[in-house]
């Protein structure tokens, strides 16, 4: 297979990942809206397609710099590496899914990508400082989305507390439109562009660009594969997020997703690759707690932790396992 056609086929791949995100993170915009009943499934995801694609004009590419330049040395890597990459972390995405666990398809990417790598050229190809926040935010992404989340429950509490109950829910089913639409930005701002690192890292790579500049036909593609996979949806997914972990509100969901969507706009601001799924988790989680901590269904919680933490060296097994033993007899090439 000739190296145009691996790039062309990591492209193809890089986009269908994108897809493949915006269905497997959907409920992670709407989950609260549609579990509130302020949405219909249908305009819900519609809603969240549509601020997924703004995105592409609100946001620039500092998180696609940290993905495609900032993890993996791009001399140490060819576009085979890439191509195993994407395929093992497109695997693990549908393996949760399937198994209807909120994993982040990010750190899938990471874990895929970082993988790969290691496979062809061993842990050098890695660097290592470039891991340090990412990995940390797998931390702190909930812990800040939870206590934003608290915080907004309890001061949004005060200011209502003198209003009658019926009327607050009223109020906040509107507002809840706009933390729907914030959370929307922040998920396609940040998750688009780990498509766009990948992307422009191959074509690097494969000789198609000279330097590390992401092109604008990229970011409209991924903003755009990204809107498409959030109308396809992840209804599985979606009751587990907005049903499973506590009962919602549209007083709660408002916390949620205006806590959830301001930590992840400003980490994409300084170009930290966070998980969505992570942060408005965190930040579902707040709210419950905000009231009492038995309103957390923890049994859920930790089972949602424990895939979180499996993620990235799973998608990294699987990873480096497509590179050894899968790209191979695709692309026609023998390993040393």
């Amino acid at each position: 297979m000739s190296q145009f056609a691996i790039v062309l086929i990591t492209v193809f791949l890089t986009l269908a990942f994108e897809f493949s995100n915006g269905w497997h993170d959907a409920a992670n915009s709407i989950a609260t809206v549609v579990s509130t009943r302020v949405l219909t499934p249908f305009r819900a995801v519609f809603w969240a397609a549509f601020w997924n694609f703004v995105a592409a004009f609100v946001f620039g590419t500092a998180v696609a710099k940290t993905i495609g330049s900032g993890m993996v040395h791009i001399e140490m890597v060819d576009e085979k590496v890439l191509l195993a990459g994407l395929v093992g972390a497109i695997s693990w995405n549908l393996i949760t899914l399937t198994l209807g666990l909120p994993t982040s398809s990010s750190h899938a990417l990471m874990g895929g990508y970082g993988g790969a790598a290691v496979a062809y050229s061993g842990f050098r190809a890695l660097i290592l400082s470039g891991w340090t926040k990412p990995i940390l935010f797998i931390i702190l992404s909930p812990v800040i989305g939870m206590m934003l989340a608290t915080m907004i429950t309890l001061l949004t509490s005060w200011i209502v507390r003198k209003q009658r109950p019926y009327k607050v829910d009223q109020w906040f089913r509107r507002l809840q439109l706009f933390s729907a639409a914030l959370f929307s930005l922040g998920h396609g701002t940040n998750d688009s562009q780990k498509g766009m690192g990948i992307i422009t890292t191959v074509l690097v790579a494969g000789g198609l660009l000279k330097t590390f500049s992401v092109p604008f036909w990229v970011i409209i593609c991924c903003h755009l594969a990204m809107a498409g996979g959030t109308m396809a949806g992840g209804w599985r997914i979606i009751k587990t997020m907005g049903q499973r972990i506590t009962k919602l509100t549209p007083f709660g969901g408002f916390a949620a997703e205006t806590a959830g969507g301001m930590t992840i706009v400003a980490n994409a601001v300084f170009g930290i690759p966070v998980s969505t799924t992570h942060t408005i988790t965190g930040a579902i989680v707040g709210v419950g707690a905000s009231h009492r901590l038995t309103a957390v269904r923890w049994g859920v919680t930790r089972r949602i932790i424990w895939a979180w933490v499996l993620t990235i060296p799973g998608a990294a097994v699987l990873g480096a396992g497509m590179f050894r033993f899968v790209i191979p007899l695709i692309a026609g090439f023998h390993l040393p």
